[in-house]
């Protein structure tokens, strides 16, 4: 009886992560795989994914602890020498009619921008607001900060 027991809660446990994905929102599915999908595009292609950017542009705190950012929709993209940055625990929040999504995440890896110093121990947590627009989910704004020893971005400003 107790190892039937013991079998049955090992199937429980191992089975909880397919069931919370299960219990996602279809908002939430999408903002996670536009946060995916937009790491593997850097990985991919040594640049920042096209088109993250919401059409109003976004506000933005980085993680080299600079002041608050404003990062217009065409702005340059950043390209880069190397690119491993992974985001890793993943949680969302829909509000406004599943129009608008909050997402806190973890980022690690390193990185090179072209023609800036390489971060070989990039740690920080993420909030990202994201906005529904024409049907694509849209960086509105961003929240950057460092993970006790991690090391954030260079860059301080947009004018870089």
């Amino acid at each position: 009886m107790t190892r039937a027991l013991l079998s049955m809660a090992v199937i429980a446990l191992l089975a909880m992560p397919s069931m919370a994905r299960a219990q996602q929102s279809t908002g939430q599915q999408e903002v996670r795989q536009a946060i995916w999908d937009s790491y593997n595009y850097s990985k991919e292609n040594m640049a920042d994914a096209p088109g993250t950017y919401s059409s109003e542009g976004a506000r933005e705190f980085w993680s080299s602890g600079g002041l608050l950012q404003v990062v217009p929709t065409d702005s340059p993209l950043n390209e880069y020498d190397s690119f491993s940055l992974t985001p890793k625990h993943i949680r969302i929040m829909m509000l406004a009619d599943d129009q608008v999504a909050v997402a806190h995440f973890y980022a690690e890896g390193a990185f090179k921008v072209k023609g800036q110093p390489a971060v070989t121990d990039y740690m920080t947590r993420a909030t990202q607001v994201f906005v529904k627009e024409n049907g694509a989910w849209k960086v509105r704004s961003s929240h950057f900060s460092p993970i006790m020893g991690g090391s954030g971005t260079p860059q301080r400003s947009v004018e870089n």
